[in-house]
């Protein structure tokens, strides 16, 4: 009998991991982080990185008109290192989750003051802003989505949101 319990507590602890490994879906979206010096000071944006596997993306699996996670898993990240001014809202220092509300011809970014959150958890009390996103069509599909992050000029940036034919993006001043 101690033999048979040993041998059921190894085939068990075989097994969660496998289970474990069944839950997550076919595809995993890998974390990634960019970071850029921008007017002098550090800002970056952590993510899960999802990829299109020959799926139909805009309008498909990130639907337009609902509230997105943009990216996969948990709510990605934006730390300021400085004030920034962003679609004319006023933005301070600190970090932020980024959310966005897709359309077919228009985006609305929107900034949380709730950070690491479960991509479903948004709380839509806790936004700090919202703001239009420009749209622009890329030529080539991008298969894995990623967010860019740009100088532009001495003290100000652009933030892009990149996958498969889409690229959603805003400029920003650091203040």
């Amino acid at each position: 009998m101690r033999h048979r319990r040993s041998f059921l507590a190894v085939a068990g602890g075989m097994l969660v991991p496998g289970l474990a490994r069944a839950q997550r879906g076919r595809y995993t979206s890998p974390e990634a982080k960019t970071t850029a010096m921008i007017g002098g000071k550090e800002f970056s944006v952590e993510y899960y990185a999802p990829s299109m596997h020959g799926r139909k993306v805009m309008g498909g699996l990130v639907p337009y008109g609902e509230v997105w996670c943009t990216g996969a898993n948990i709510a990605t990240g934006f730390n300021l290192g400085s004030d920034i001014e962003i679609g004319g809202l006023k933005v301070p220092k600190g970090s932020y989750s980024i959310w966005t509300l897709p359309g077919e011809k228009e985006w609305m970014l929107i900034l949380n003051k709730e950070t690491g959150q479960f991509h479903l958890n948004y709380k839509q009390s806790l936004d700090f802003g919202r703001t239009k996103m420009m749209l622009r069509t890329l030529d080539q599909p991008v298969e894995t989505f990623r967010v860019d992050l740009r100088p532009d000029g001495a003290d100000g940036g652009i933030l892009a949101l990149v996958w498969e034919k889409t690229e959603a993006y805003l400029q920003f001043k650091v203040k």
